[in-house]
């Protein structure tokens, strides 16, 4: 570890302010902000943000008006690079729990993910403000919505990128602090229904030159665990394998009426390398076979989440992060996968920047029983105004 990281860290360290820290976290978590309405707490954020003294946020659509994205960016006035962090605050369609602090946890919708990670990015970036350490190059903040499938699909994050909103390397406060994930899996949702030409008839009346969905989607389930079989054998030894997965099946109202529909839905994962389209293309190949043996319609809802995601180890930001790390905690972080999908696959794909998922020690994600420890926040906070100020030297 270079002794100016160990001393960067010493003078940052006063400026981390905990109880700030705290009260952003809850003011984020006490606005209801499910995908897709995630305006309340994006105002929030600018609100707290001006009541700090930053008077140039941005509010870009990123083409979703209903809920403006955040963006404020902090300059240095010398040449660097920028350093990005960025963090969604739209929540899962769950009912909602108001913030709560208890000893070292808050609790609340998004507290883990992300809103609590989020709130420790901005007081990384109030930190770098404060201190005036920040000696070369930028630090852009950005927040936005539409993140949590499947209500969102990472469109207005997407959009901000296209239109600049982008660093030359990126932090991402997503709930996983034990690893540096270097790889992970691309996914897809697909929702398959199946149809009859017939109208809903009592089984004693079945015409018996028509053809079951509930047969059709059987043969479905068979094919698919065939593919699965095969994905299997595509591995990556961190990533694991590719493959398909089916969540759910339903057909018929009732146990004696032959039914006109039958629908399955489930998840397709593929590897670093795989184009989607192509996986796309193979998934409705299978299918259309399905159909045509089956003399039924098979309509597919397919809809890629993320394109899969694998970092360069040796992209200069790698080592900074992993020396501001060290630092920070006092003992280094190793490699390993990235089991979800998130927002560093958008960095990945769209704009080859260096992206890296670290944040506070968490639980209860996608659960009514969220929460985020105010202890690892500030570890959080500190860590990325460290990495900011060591990444944006020229």
């Amino acid at each position: 570890m270079p002794a100016n990281l160990a001393d960067l860290t010493a003078r940052l360290k006063p400026f981390i302010n905990r109880e700030r820290l705290v009260q952003t976290a809850t003011r984020l978590v006490s606005q209801k902000s499910r995908t897709g309405e995630a305006k309340p707490a994006l105002d929030e954020l600018e609100k707290i943000l001006r009541e700090d003294g930053f008077a140039n946020v941005e509010r870009p659509a990123g083409g979703h008006p209903v809920a403006p994205a955040v963006a404020l960016r902090l300059e240095s006035g010398r040449a660097g690079k920028t350093m990005q962090f960025n963090g969604h605050l739209d929540t899962v369609h769950l009912p909602f729990v108001p913030p709560s602090v208890d000893g070292d946890l808050i609790r609340g919708s998004g507290a883990c993910d992300m809103k609590g990670g989020t709130a420790a990015a901005v007081e990384a970036f109030q930190a770098l403000r404060d201190s005036g350490l920040l000696t070369a190059g930028s630090v852009l903040l950005t927040a936005h919505d539409l993140h949590e499938a499947p209500w969102g699909f990472g469109e207005q994050l997407d959009q901000l990128i296209r239109d600049g909103y982008v660093g030359n390397a990126v932090l991402i406060p997503e709930p996983l602090s034990s690893h540096i994930p270097v790889v992970g899996r691309g996914n897809a949702t697909w929702k398959a229904t199946i149809r009859r030409p017939g109208p809903p008839v009592h089984e004693v009346h079945r015409p018996l030159d028509e053809p079951s969905v509930i047969d059709a989607g059987a043969e479905l389930v068979a094919r698919l665990r065939q593919m699965s079989q095969h994905l299997a054998t595509r591995i990556d030894p961190q990533a694991g394998s590719e493959a398909v997965f089916i969540g759910q099946i339903h057909s018929g109202e009732i146990y004696n009426q032959f039914p006109q529909t039958c629908w399955l839905q489930g998840t397709r994962r593929w590897l670093p390398g795989v184009k989607p389209a192509e996986v796309e293309q193979e998934f409705r190949g299978l299918v259309s076979q399905v159909e045509k043996r089956t003399r039924t319609t098979i309509d597919i809802e397919y809809q890629v989440i993320r394109d899969a995601f694998r970092l360069d180890t040796s992209d200069p930001f790698v080592d900074v992060f992993r020396e501001a790390y060290t630092a920070t905690s006092g003992h280094p972080i190793d490699f390993g996968p990235k089991a979800f999908v998130d927002d560093g696959c958008s960095f990945c794909s769209l704009a080859q920047v260096a992206a890296i998922t670290h944040g506070p020690k968490s639980g209860g994600a996608h659960t009514v029983e969220e929460w985020v420890s105010s202890d690892d926040l500030v570890r959080v906070a500190l860590l990325y105004a460290v990495t900011a100020v060591a990444f944006c030297q020229p």
